[in-house]
């Protein structure tokens, strides 16, 4: 889990401004930190499954979130993509 320190500073990193939670830039930034959590917690722990699970659906959600930015603003597709050292 995100700590409300972490959360600060993602959402002061990639909100429009100082409460913005929702837009999609911030939703993947904390999908983003949530994701890498996992992927470590799974190097150690092979056989969690449930977390596996857990994962994948992440991964999904952040991936349409992608897909929104990236069909209806480019420029901010690009700018995430850059800043939190994603494949596309």
């Amino acid at each position: 889990m995100l700590t409300q320190t972490e959360k600060a500073e993602l959402i002061a990193r990639f909100g429009q401004h100082e409460s913005d939670s929702g837009s999609a830039e911030v939703q993947i930034a904390f999908l983003d930190a949530r994701i890498r959590q996992l992927q470590d917690h799974l190097r150690m722990h092979r056989h969690d499954e449930s977390s596996r699970r857990g994962l994948l659906m992440l991964v999904g959600k952040r991936r349409r979130l992608l897909a929104y930015l990236r069909n209806n603003h480019p420029e901010r597709y690009q700018t995430i993509l850059s800043e939190l050292n994603l494949r596309r």
